[in-house]
């Protein structure tokens, strides 16, 4: 073989082993400068959380929001060591976060959060400071100790959970109700408890949280260019409530004074549309903070208009006496004889709290609130009749009302209504049980033809593009004919001008209404405290308004009857519908008997 073939060989063997070293070396710098640094994810996904729905006053104040917390993060490593005290400086002037804690937050190494409860406006004001220490350097890339290289990073803001905020505090409770935090995934959120947070939860909650997907620059920012994706936010519906919050508060005012004037328990206002059903106010004494319940407010978290059933006293009376009317039992202008206000029921004596008429009509049992004449006119319905005159005015089954936990009350069955005794005592308000919501319901029926309703709080839905929703509401039910609606609101107007009702004449509109007394039982006995009742109407012509008041739990020892407690504040109410513009004054007093 020829010397010149052979030392090609050695030279192409030589290259061949020179490039396999190469190779070998490249190898190695790969793994060590660029493999073995991290190279930070470029994609990120990040979620725009949808919040819950506001609820709103009829005259457009917003009584119920959610505000988004955000969770604001920083890598320590990644500030410039010599310009720290500038990040603290800087930090603490936009967040209000005192520097001696942020100094302790960044003072422990690696990725930590300085805060979970950011509001929007100061992570807005963190984003633009974090686009300023970005462009002053203060964040760096650094090598850790296993010699990568990790990318600078500057603020990290992200939502950390959603708050419930009440801007009125106790106004319009525990009509609002409250909400409670839950955890969904890596946030907190909230859900509707009591009142119409809790019935309207559904609608209120959010949707859908919305996502971006995409690459982000070294300020956590998301590059919005044609490779990014998106799922669009969808934030609970708006609830606009029927109750204007003006008048609430007013209303409110007049119950607080009241409360310390009567020293009951609690009182408790309804003002209702009789046509429509929709609820103008429905105020308590007994209110709370749902930002801030405490124990002593546990007892206040209920509705008691709708939760609490009791024993209605004389205000069942006029349901009653309108049953008869519609079967064309009694006549209104016919002589009754009423004992002298003296009755003997078995082992007991009924006495009226009134002297009777010298010559008393049947229209005079309810004018003057007789439990002997109510005693004598229920005698002529049977059981079954009396039972179902009753259930058709909707007692012993809820009104419908768009609250959570509505109770039902109690009727005792046909065949207790059929015996002497319980008759008897049913005719004047004792061995029943109602709740407020059903009696302000069922004196509707005589202002609006006859006619049994559902009231409401809610006037409409909002969705989050706009568009709103009007809820159904079930059809209305004939209770009794529409002359006997205005028999009835002829004789309660004679109760308020001649009767029992007095202390809630108002001039100038017309009033009709009923008074009612009942003592409270308490394990199984007749105490010392009495709830004092008055429900009826305030009408100008044009407009109406049907209205109930109950003083629950007031003292024998004070004033107590319903005419002394529940018809004064009853008048000031129509008064304040007078002064609000509610209702219009008239010139003309024919209706009150002037």
């Amino acid at each position: 073989m020829d010397e010149a073939p052979k030392k090609s060989v050695k030279i192409l063997f030589i290259f061949l082993i020179l490039f396999l070293c190469f190779a070998i070396f490249a190898s190695i710098v790969y793994s060590k400068i660029v493999i073995s640094r991290k190279i930070p994810t470029l994609v990120v996904s990040k979620t725009d959380v949808a919040v819950r729905g506001s609820i709103y006053s009829q005259d457009g104040f917003e009584l119920a929001s959610s505000k988004k917390l955000y969770k604001v993060s920083v890598n320590t490593e990644s500030i410039d060591p010599d310009k720290k005290q500038l990040f603290i400086n800087l930090f603490s002037i936009y967040s209000n976060i005192p520097k001696e804690i942020i100094s302790e937050k960044i003072a422990q190494k690696g990725y930590i959060v300085i805060s979970y409860n950011i509001s929007p406006n100061t992570a807005a004001n963190l984003r633009q400071l974090n686009s300023k220490l970005l462009a002053y350097d203060v964040f760096r890339e650094y090598e850790d100790k296993n010699g990568r290289i990790v990318q600078k990073m500057g603020i990290d803001i992200e939502v950390s959970g959603v708050s419930r905020l009440y801007a009125y505090g106790t106004m319009l409770e525990p009509v609002i109700g409250y909400t409670k935090k839950i955890e969904s995934g890596k946030i907190t959120i909230v859900e509707g408890v009591k009142g119409v947070e809790k019935y309207r939860d559904k609608i209120l909650s959010p949707k859908q949280d919305g996502t971006i997907k995409g690459e982000r620059d070294i300020g956590f920012n998301i590059i919005q260019n044609k490779e990014a994706k998106t799922k669009d936010r969808q934030d609970g519906f708006d609830v606009q409530l029927t109750i204007p919050l003006g008048l609430q508060k007013k209303v409110e005012q007049i119950l607080d004074d009241a409360k310390k004037k009567y020293k009951s328990d609690e009182i408790v206002v309804g003002i209702m549309n009789p046509k429509t059903g929709e609820i103008l106010s429905l105020a308590t004494t007994n209110r709370f903070d749902p930002k801030n319940i405490k124990k002593s407010d546990y007892s206040y978290l209920n509705v008691d208009a709708i939760e609490l059933s009791y024993e209605p006293g004389s205000t069942i009376k006029p349901i009653i006496y309108s049953i008869l009317l519609d079967k064309n039992l009694i006549n209104p202008m016919q002589s009754i004889d009423l004992n002298h206000g003296v009755y003997r029921l078995g082992k007991y004596i009924i006495r009226d709290d009134t002297i009777p008429a010298k010559n008393p009509v049947v229209e005079d049992v309810i004018i003057r609130s007789s439990n002997v004449g109510m005693i004598k006119l229920t005698q002529r319905l049977s059981g079954q009749e009396f039972y179902d005159g009753l259930k058709k005015f909707g007692f012993s089954e809820i009104t419908g009302i768009d609250l959570p936990y509505e109770k039902n009350g109690l009727l005792p069955s046909v065949k207790l209504l059929s015996g002497e005794i319980y008759k008897a005592s049913a005719s004047y308000g004792y061995g029943l049980r109602t709740t407020f919501i059903q009696l302000l319901r069922a004196y509707g029926v005589f202002s609006n033809g006859g006619y049994l309703i559902t009231p409401h709080l809610t006037q409409n839905l909002t969705a989050p593009n706009g568009d709103i929703y009007i809820p159904k509401i079930p059809p209305k039910q004939r209770v009794i004919t529409p002359v006997v609606a205005q028999k009835m609101q002829d004789t309660l107007i004679r109760v308020v001008t001649i009767g029992t009702g007095r202390p809630a004449r108002v001039d100038g509109v017309v009033v009709g209404g009923k008074t009612g007394t009942a003592r409270i039982a308490k394990e199984g006995k007749y105490g010392s405290l009495y709830n004092g009742s008055f429900f009826g109407f305030a009408q100008d012509g044009q407009n109406t308004y049907t209205i109930g008041v109950v003083a629950f739990g007031s003292h024998g020892s004070e004033d107590y009857y319903g005419g002394q407690t529940a018809a004064p504040i009853f008048k000031r109410i129509v008064e304040l519908l007078k002064e609000e513009g509610y209702l219009q004054v008239k010139n003309n007093d024919a209706h009150q008997g002037k």
